[in-house]
C-alpha cells in the first residue's frame, strides 16, 4: 500500500515548478489499482500545452529520482481551466471584478449566488448580482461557502 502523502509530494515537486515559473494550484494523489498523481498548474500568463509537457518531463524525472511512490502510477498535468475554482485568499483576490458562482450554506439549505465579485477579505465577499433588471449587493460569509468558481461570460 502507498502511504506517501500529498504534502510530501507537494514538497518534492514545488522547487521544479518554481524553477519553471509556474504555480501549483492543486495536487491530487489517488492511490489504488490505477494510481494517479494529478498536478494542476497555473501562471500569470496562463498555461499552454507546452507548459504541461515540460512539467510532466521535469516532475517525472524528480519523481523517478526520489521514487516516493511504490508501484506504477500515471502522472497527469493540466491547467485549472477557464472556470477555475476559488480556494485560496489569493485566488479570491485575483477574481475581484470577475463574474463568479458561489454555492453556500443557508441554514439547512444551499443557496447559489452568481454575479460580479466586488470585494473580498479573509472572512467575507461582496457579490453584485442581478435580480431581474435590478442590481443588488449580496454579502457572503466565506465560512458558509461550499464551493466557488470563476464563470466565463460568452
Amino acid at each position: 500500500m502507498n502511504t506517501v502523502s500529498t504534502e510530501e509530494l507537494t514538497e518534492l515537486v514545488q522547487p521544479s515548478l518554481r524553477h519553471l515559473v509556474l504555480e501549483l494550484v492543486d495536487l491530487q494523489w489517488r492511490p489504488g489499482r490505477s494510481s494517479v498523481l494529478r498536478l494542476v498548474i497555473d501562471s500569470a500568463a496562463g498555461v499552454t500545452l507546452d507548459d504541461c509537457e515540460r512539467v510532466s518531463h521535469v516532475v517525472g524525472a524528480v519523481l523517478d529520482a526520489y521514487d516516493p511512490i511504490a508501484g506504477r502510477y500515471s502522472l497527469e498535468v493540466s491547467s485549472p481551466g477557464a472556470e477555475r475554482p476559488l480556494r485560496t485568499d489569493a485566488e479570491w483576490q485575483a477574481a475581484v471584478g470577475r463574474r463568479i458562482n458561489v454555492r453556500l450554506r443557508s441554514g439547512d439549505a444551499e443557496l447559489i449566488v452568481e454575479g460580479s465579485l466586488r470585494q473580498v477579505d479573509e472572512t467575507s465577499a461582496e457579490i453584485e448580482a442581478r435580480d431581474r433588471n435590478r442590481r443588488r449587493l449580496t454579502a457572503v460569509s466565506r465560512a458558509d461557502v461550499i464551493a466557488a468558481r470563476i464563470v466565463v461570460d460568452i
